[in-house]
């Protein structure tokens, strides 16, 4: 999909970046269609009709202590384990997958979350609208690997974008990447790798077969141990502003 139809009442957006696939599965219930017509709007990140910037901190109603953003958070597992945890930071969930965005909001409703908000449209939108250095943490789990070559120019890390994740995370903040696909682990890797505002934290060949701290688990990961793929779990830091490296 190369763009997405403006759906009644959302205001126009610039078109959405194919690096996402299917935007809507299996036919959704009553209680899933009643929390996407009730429950959404209420969380939805929107984006201001004009230029201005959006800050993150003021989506919430208390300000948070800390604002994290998760891209492509599937059936929201993660997402509603770390809010649950965290409950004095602001979250961030950005998925365009329209079965993906109801789990999360029953999880929500079932756990009484209120610390989570919602992007269901493209995120690469919400990430050029961002100020610099407003983030403290981005999460891209099990990211859609496109794994034919003719396809890769869809996978969503690439220079532009982590670019543009360094710019929006703040000094020392971190960018978390996990795929049990080897490829596109390698991929991120060489990308990261000469993005000069991020560096790699591992010291050790076992840091990156290791869970993150804090680490709940995604119902991917263990589709990914089933089948008997080890995930890579690799962790950047934002470099202090003035202090980057040479691409």
């Amino acid at each position: 999909m190369s763009e997405m139809s403006q759906r009644p009442g959302q205001p126009a957006e610039e078109p959405e970046r194919a690096f996402f696939g299917r935007r809507k599965g299996k036919r959704l219930r009553g209680e899933q269609e009643r929390r996407l017509a009730d429950l959404l709007p209420k969380l939805r990140v929107s984006l201001p009709p004009d230029d201005r910037p959006l800050d993150p901190r003021t989506l919430f109603s208390a300000p948070p202590e800390a604002v994290w953003l998760e891209i492509g958070f599937g059936g929201g597992e993660h997402l509603a384990a770390q809010a649950a945890a965290q409950p004095k930071i602001g979250f961030i969930g950005a998925e365009p997958f329209v079965n993906g965005v109801v789990k999360l909001l029953a999880a929500i409703e079932a756990r009484s979350l209120r610390n989570i908000r919602i992007r269901d449209e493209d995120v690469t939108a919400l990430l050029a609208r961002l100020p610099d250095a407003c983030l403290d943490r981005v999460y891209l789990l099990y990211p859609d690997p496109w794994p034919k070559r003719r396809q890769r120019k869809r996978r969503f890390v690439s220079d532009a974008s982590l670019a543009e994740i360094g710019r929006v995370l703040k000094d020392g903040g971190l960018f978390r990447f996990a795929s049990d696909i080897d490829d596109y682990a390698g991929w991120t890797l060489v990308r990261a790798a000469r993005c000069p505002v991020l560096t790699w934290t591992a010291r050790a060949a076992s840091d990156w077969t290791k869970a993150f701290p804090d680490w709940p688990g995604t119902r991917y990961e263990a589709k990914a141990l089933a089948a008997g793929r080890r995930p890579t779990y690799l962790e950047f830091a934002r470099l202090p502003r003035g202090s980057e490296t040479s691409a």
